[in-house]
């Protein structure tokens, strides 16, 4: 068996580099963005499911925003109606202080 280069070795044994457990903040702002568009699109005639799948997406969108940029939301603990929609607002509003462009 040959010899293996020390260099080889080193480059082995040195940690890597921290990987994020979070997609990019400016693709989560992106998507919030694309998302609000749409939601602010629908028309009186549009279906539900389509303004409830996308008011879905927004809150899920909103929860990577505040898990990246370490935020606390009650968003997955609050059922559909008026404290989720004031939850919402708060966050909206916390995110935008932190420089977040929605």
């Amino acid at each position: 068996m040959g010899c293996v280069p020390f260099g080889f070795v080193k480059a082995l044994l040195r940690p890597s580099a921290p990987v994020s457990d979070h997609r990019p903040i400016e693709r989560i702002a992106a998507d919030l963005r694309r998302v609000r568009r749409a939601r602010a699109r629908f028309g009186p005639g549009a279906s539900a499911a389509k303004k409830i799948g996308a008011r879905q997406a927004y809150d899920a969108l909103l929860a990577q925003a505040c898990s990246a940029l370490e935020v606390e939301h009650r968003l997955d603990a609050l059922g559909e109606g008026v404290d989720r929609e004031v939850e919402r607002f708060r966050v909206e509003e916390r995110l935008r202080s932190l420089g977040l462009s929605l």
